[in-house]
């Protein structure tokens, strides 16, 4: 197998790419469509939220999937490949891997921690396998992620990271304009951060909430769950003249509130908290009458998007990211076990073929062998070489499990087999190692520029 994954996210790519490249539903499932039909892709899979889009493949060549995907990408948003295509990334085998354990647990989140992306790794699965196009690998890899996601919030404390930053988020503002009760708050953003935010207002205190959105329909859906009011972007500067507290996560990569738009607000004594990185909002914002700026710095700050620093939540985040590279090991020798599988079938479908020929031999040279007998014969000689062949078979996926040796090859070295005998009951063998792939992870650029089989 030949894992690989292709995407681009908030980490590597301005919102506003992120916005124009977003895809509904059927844009999910067109793209993964399009990137099936691919002649190098086996089986195909896509992740869309509000700061991803993911492509997932198993193909039989490396670089020709990687262009083909892009390609595919390009086609189905509408948006010119060189527009996007150095915000694309790549990860190969247990990069993508370790890639996919580390999203479903909530590590590269805008929110880390936050748990809406299972419910999307659920149903780009779903998606995928009713349309017949995850399979035993794609299919594997996804089941697991999901279980590492899981794992990581029955048996962490991950969730508190993101819901520690909007409560003491909202404690700052109670600080600076005593009880929040009956206040005005706005919420700018719907992601995942930005809904946690509503949500807790909603759940703590009980005031005028707001919910402002590039796109309206999410932002009437969160409003729906939080009994707020919704509002198009244009109307931002409109609602927040009236607000008391501002908490705004975006995901944008400049200022969505900024200094000049504050300055022309009715004079007004508001706290803005800004959980976004980067900012939401100018620095500037806070040096201006009657404005406090609460930002991520005096919350305790994140580092690379991941968790505030302060002990309690470091400690949360490094335990989560010790369970998803042990998961990643265990995942690899799953892997590498399953990869010699389809050698021992071979080993033992040429063995019952030997057994066969001996007892069609045996035919021939004693006719009269009657049929009783004849059955006791191939049961025995079946017998002997399934004792014989248990041990190595047994052993080999023992020791698949160890990276230091190709396992599979000695055993198709020692009882003869030819590479096509073994590739007719498995999947196309995983991709050697190249200068490229030193470290699993590239650039689509990269790719490109290095070409190779396409």
């Amino acid at each position: 197998m030949s894992l690989l994954v292709v995407g681009t996210s908030h980490r590597s790519a301005p919102m506003d790419l992120l916005d124009r490249i977003a895809l509904t539903d059927d844009g999910c499932g067109e793209l993964a469509a399009a990137v099936h039909a691919g002649e190098s892709i086996r089986e195909a899979l896509t992740v869309s939220t509000c700061n991803r889009l993911e492509v997932y493949v198993e193909a039989s060549t490396f670089h020709g999937a990687v262009h083909h995907v892009g390609q595919s990408l390009a086609r189905v948003t509408g948006v010119p490949l060189a527009e996007f295509a150095e915000t694309l990334y790549v990860h190969y085998e247990d990069r993508a891997v370790g890639h996919a354990f580390s999203v479903a647990a909530g590590l590269d989140s805008v929110a880390v921690g936050e748990g809406q992306i299972l419910g999307q790794f659920r149903t780009a699965l779903r998606r995928a396998r009713r349309a017949g196009r995850a399979g035993s690998e794609l299919g594997t890899l996804f089941d697991h992620a999901l279980r590492v996601g899981r794992r990581a919030h029955s048996e962490t404390e991950i969730d508190a990271v993101s819901r520690s930053l909007v409560e003491r988020g909202l404690a700052a503002a109670a600080t600076e304009l005593g009880p929040l009760d009956g206040r005005t708050v706005v919420v700018v953003g719907a992601g995942a951060m930005s809904s946690l935010a509503a949500m807790t207002v909603a759940r703590q205190v009980s005031t005028d909430l707001h919910i402002v959105n590039r796109t309206r329909a999410t932002a009437d859906r969160l409003a729906h769950d939080t009994g707020a009011t919704a509002h198009d972007w244009d109307e931002l500067g409109a609602v927040l003249a009236g607000a008391d507290v501002v908490l705004t996560c975006t995901g944008a990569t400049g200022a969505v509130i900024t200094a000049e738009t504050v300055r022309s607000l009715p004079e007004r004594r508001r706290v803005l908290v800004d959980l976004a990185l980067p900012r939401d909002v100018e620095i500037e914002v806070g040096e201006l009458p009657g404005q406090v700026l609460v930002g991520l710095g005096e919350l305790g700050d994140t580092t690379g998007g991941a968790a505030a620093q302060d002990d309690a939540v470091l400690a949360e985040v490094r335990a989560v990211r010790e369970l998803v590279e042990s998961e990643v090991a265990g995942f690899e020798i799953l892997r590498r076990q399953r990869e010699v599988a389809p050698t021992v079938t071979a080993l033992r479908r040429a063995a019952g073929e030997i057994v066969e020929a001996e007892m069609g031999l045996l035919d021939r040279r004693l006719p009269e062998l009657d049929e009783g007998s004849r059955a006791e014969v191939a049961r025995t000689v079946h017998r002997i070489v399934d004792k014989m062949l248990h041990t190595p078979s047994v052993r080999v996926k023992e020791l698949a499990g160890d990276p230091r040796g190709d396992f599979a090859g000695a055993l198709r070295e020692l009882f003869d087999l030819t590479p096509e005998e073994a590739a007719a009951v498995e999947a196309p063998p995983s991709l050697g190692p190249t200068p490229l792939l030193a470290g699993r992870s590239t650039s689509y650029t990269q790719v490109q520029l290095t070409g190779g089989d396409q």
